[in-house]
């Protein structure tokens, strides 16, 4: 599996561009995102763009990539509502209206995505930081695609938000610690491919510790 990192500014989700084909979230900016993926590939080779799920800097960009790709935008059925929303997509955060963003493909616990070359993602339903958050795993590199789930260095989402579910939050990152992980691709900050099992579990051990557990 080959991923690409891109990141235009510092407010921008984290965008992961999966074997020059399949975008993982598409943060805000679309014209700076748009410039840094053709560096790489045509835009038209964008088949599809899987949401993580329904906030404001993971998705404001989205349609323009799509309409200008032709690519197809799925999301968890948990988010789709959410996505158009200005309090569940967090908009009002950012000062800014919901996207028009209109994902044709919705997504459910157990799905897969082909990614090509034999490869899928599987999808992980990991409700806590909104209703339909979503980790996609690649087994064969044993990759985690983590949205704002989980974060390197036993980081996790904040579970203040409208639609946040936080009473969901630690069941959903305990059954992340059941998975084989060597590299974490996050929705915020960089990369690692340094034993992403053992920062899943800081993660799970972070969050159990502020409930007191």
């Amino acid at each position: 599996m080959e991923v690409r990192y891109i990141c235009p500014t510092a407010y921008d989700s984290s965008v992961y561009l999966v074997n020059g084909k399949i975008l993982i979230d598409a943060g805000m900016n679309s014209d700076l995102i748009i410039k840094q993926l053709e560096k790489y590939i045509k835009l038209t080779d964008i088949e599809l763009i899987v949401l993580t799920h329904c906030h404001y800097d993971h998705t404001a960009a989205a349609a323009a990539i799509a309409e200008r790709s032709g690519a197809k935008i799925g999301i968890h059925k948990a988010d789709l509502e959410g996505i158009n929303d200005e309090y569940l997509s967090v908009a009002v955060i950012f000062g800014e209206r919901a996207p028009e963003v209109r994902p044709t493909i919705t997504y459910e616990e157990g799905d897969k995505i082909d990614i090509g070359n034999g490869e899928y993602l599987e999808v992980i339903h990991t409700p806590g930081h909104s209703k339909g958050s979503i980790c996609l795993y690649e087994p064969i590199s044993k990759s985690l695609f983590s949205g704002d789930t989980v974060f390197p260095g036993g980081g996790f989402g904040r579970m203040d938000f409208e639609g946040s579910e936080p009473e969901k939050m630690a069941s959903s990152i305990e059954k992340l610690t059941k998975l084989d992980v060597k590299a974490l691709y996050s929705g915020h900050g960089a990369p690692t491919d340094r034993d992403g099992n053992n920062q899943i579990m800081a993660s799970y051990r972070m969050l159990k510790m502020m409930m007191g557990e």
